[in-house]
């Protein structure tokens, strides 16, 4: 009998690792996960009714775990900060070790999360990232033996904003971002977090032979992201039929967006293609301002408001998109679900939010 895959997703409960765990899970994969639920949902809320009926709460020296089952596959969650658990897992006594499978793939997406207000509100909060990486990797390589595959979820974040520039921006690649010193300034301290934890991934192929890559998604949006983030937020608005349509800045600023079901497509075909620990971008290649986004669902929603800028709000770089060469030519990829159709998935979901006047689980 051929032995399933066994992965470990850390942050599996947030936006992206839980799209990536029901993925994973649908392929007959075991999985380990690894969240504090600070910003995630706990997966209650979000797994197959038929694994969470059958759960069982396991305590023992190390730390609790919720386990779901099935014949479908196996599900373990430990509800754990994760500094706390590499690090006691790097320092502890061995009885408090946990006993590891050999991980065929690691998802580390573990990391301080927000939409704009909080990277430029709380730029310390956000470094808090550096410690969750660093540690990360400190525990993967002293217990290098149980994992085969690492990736590391960047960000476009990483990208030097100069290049992002009202008066100058281009399609952003990955040979932008080199390790030498012509290393430009990513995007605050969540970019800076970004680029640290991609050199450590680097470090853990070149140095130690861990076979690593790094993703570089865009603005990846779906249905049930959080409303600090600008698609569903504006999704929100457009719902309630609000007029005028409140956008955050002028409007004009442009990001490339990618649906959430093809980033965890491509993370993980990335994942199995490329092991010398370099980042590869995830998006669509082409740049849609926030007054496009607007005028789209508008459409899609059968009404024309006004709309209103508020220029006082934080709003990031001007101009954000990827050059995706890479991942059409050389791994044969590019994104299925168009923006009108992701868009009417979104703007779906939020007006069934607002019907039952609460969360909508998929």
């Amino acid at each position: 009998m051929t032995r399933t895959k066994m992965v470990l997703v850390t942050g599996g409960c947030g936006f992206v690792g839980r799209h990536l765990v029901r993925n994973l899970f649908k392929k007959g994969y075991t999985i380990w996960i690894v969240d504090d639920l600070s910003t995630g949902w706990h997966p209650d809320r979000w797994l197959p009714f038929e694994i969470v009926s059958e759960k069982k709460v396991v305590d023992d020296d190390t730390f609790q775990r919720v386990i779901y089952g099935s014949d479908d596959g196996e599900i373990t969650f430990f509800h754990v900060n994760a500094i706390e658990f590499f690090y006691s897992q790097v320092q502890s006594r061995p009885e408090r070790m946990l006993e590891l499978p050999e991980f065929d793939e690691v998802y580390h997406l573990a990391s301080i999360v927000g939409g704009r207000q909080l990277i430029e509100g709380d730029p310390m909060l956000v470094a808090t990232d550096l410690a969750i990486d660093s540690l990360f990797f400190l525990w993967v390589t002293r217990n290098i033996e149980h994992f085969n595959r690492i990736q590391f979820a960047s960000s476009s974040a990483a990208y030097p904003i100069h290049l992002q520039t009202e008066s100058d921006n281009v399609p952003l690649s990955e040979d932008y971002i080199q390790f030498n010193e012509h290393l430009g300034i990513p995007d605050l301290t969540y970019g800076w977090s970004k680029l640290t934890g991609e050199y450590l991934a680097r470090t853990a192929s070149e140095q130690y032979g861990l076979a690593t890559s790094c993703v570089r998604p865009f603005s990846g949006y779906g249905e049930d992201q959080d409303l600090t983030y600008p698609v569903p937020a504006i999704a929100n608005r457009i719902a309630k039929r609000e007029d005028p349509v409140i956008v955050w800045g002028t409007g004009k600023q442009s990001r490339d967006f990618v649906h959430i079901d093809d980033v965890v497509e491509a993370m993980q075909l990335i994942a199995q293609k490329v092991s010398n620990g370099c980042g590869i971008n995830i998006g669509s290649g082409k740049p849609t301002s926030f007054i496009e986004i607007i005028r789209i669902l508008c459409d899609i929603e059968g009404y024309s408001p006004r709309i209103k800028p508020l220029v006082e709000k934080p709003v990031g770089v001007q101009a954000r998109y990827a050059n995706i060469t890479k991942m059409t030519k050389v791994l044969k990829w590019r994104p299925k679900i168009s923006l009108r159709e992701g868009l009417e998935r979104v703007l779906r979901y939020q007006k069934k939010i607002i019907h039952n006047e609460g969360d909508v689980d998929e």
